[in-house]
Order: structure tokens, then sequence, then C-alpha cells
């Protein structure tokens, strides 16, 4: 299947299996925003602006997986005594990654897909640019991609632009079912997750102030 072909099928496809996993799994969602409710004060979403394909501007939605006084603009992993920041809930939400099923509704808005580069931080310039010189900013951003499965946290801004290039230049749908089936290991194992200090300068997000929290993503 052509790349151009494959695309096209990925976008639907994308849509309808969105569509699909919202009708079967809103008992889960129900379930999971009222936990958040009885857990922590706050609302039972948060959303961020990050920077989706062609390099435009989205909202993206998770469930709140953190408390309300955790330090804005700044990864998890890389913030001091992360741990006591985090939720009960959110605990078991972030390991099972349970926290990013709102992004269904991106998908559906079509601002996502399942499968692609993990989407960027507004203020991570160094991510932004080197992605745009490779090309990739012309892919839609995924709930998980080639990068996640290749070290998720542990990886470098340069590391992982080299990644997502790869798979923009590999990209099909024995790829994607690849990168699907390796998510899946991924969260049982919880390979490459870290919520605490890291020394790495290139993972620093550098800009001013902004309102939302990070927090990890798959």
């Amino acid at each position: 299947m052509r790349v151009e072909k494959y695309i096209v099928f990925k976008n639907v496809f994308d849509c309808i299996f969105a569509g699909i996993l919202f009708l079967l799994l809103w008992p889960l969602f129900l379930s999971i925003a009222i936990w958040i409710k009885l857990d922590s004060p706050g609302p039972i979403l948060f959303r961020q602006k990050r920077i989706g394909k062609n390099n435009e501007v989205f909202e993206i939605f998770k469930f709140r997986s953190m408390r309300l006084d955790a330090p804005q603009n700044i990864p998890t992993h890389l913030l001091h005594d992360a741990d006591s920041l985090i939720t009960k809930s959110g605990r078991f939400l972030r390991n099972s990654s349970l926290d990013e099923l709102p992004q269904l509704y991106n998908i559906l808005k079509g601002e996502m897909s399942f499968i692609g580069p993990r989407p960027a931080l507004w203020n991570q310039f160094d991510l932004i640019k080197g992605r745009k010189e490779v090309m990739v900013e012309l892919l839609k951003p995924g709930i998980t991609g080639w990068a996640q499965i290749n070290g998720r946290d542990e990886i470098s801004i340069t590391e992982k632009i080299a990644l997502d290039e790869y798979y923009l230049k590999n990209i099909s749908l024995l790829m994607d079912i690849k990168i699907l089936l390796l998510t899946i290991l991924s969260v049982i194992t919880k390979k490459g997750i870290r919520e605490g200090t890291v020394d790495e300068a290139e993972d620093a997000v550098v800009g001013p102030p902004m309102q939302e929290k990070e927090e990890r993503c798959i």
C-alpha cells in the first residue's frame, strides 16, 4: 500500500475505531471520573497546549493525575520528588496509561492519531525545530509512537527526533501494528517511565510560565 493511500486509510480507521472505543468504554470513563473527583479536589480532565500537524497548536486532553499545586511548565520526569505530587488515582492511571484515554476525543477531532510522534509542548522549541527540519511536522501526533517504545522518558531530544524521522520514512500498516504491540508490552513492563529528577540538559523545557501543568505521556 502506497504511503499516501495508507495515510488516508489510517485517518479513516482512527476516526472509526476511536468512535467505537468511546461507545464501548464509557462505563470506564465514568468510573475513572468519579474516582478522580473523590480522590482529590480539582477538575477531572487535564488540558494542555501542544503542537500538532504542520506545527498547529491544539489542546490535548488527559485524565488529571497530579495535584493542583504541582509545579507548572515542567515535565514530570524532571520534577524533584514527583511522587509526592501525583494523586493516588493518578498513580494507577499513569502506570496503566489510562490517563491517555481522553485523547480519543482528540482523534475524533482529527488532531491526533493512535500512532505517531508524541505532540510536543508549545515551548519545547528544540524538539519543534528539530522535527521541522526532518519534516516530522507533516505527521499527526499520536497517543503512542516509535520513540515511546524505544525509550519513552529515557531518551534525549536528539534521539527522539531521530526516532520520529525513522517512523516518518518507514510508516506502514505493519510498522503501526508493531508499535501498537510493543506499546502494550511497554505498558505492562512500565519500561522507560521516570517520575523524578534527571540531569539531561536536552530534556529541559524552555519558555515563559504557562497555566497548564505538564504530565508524563506514553
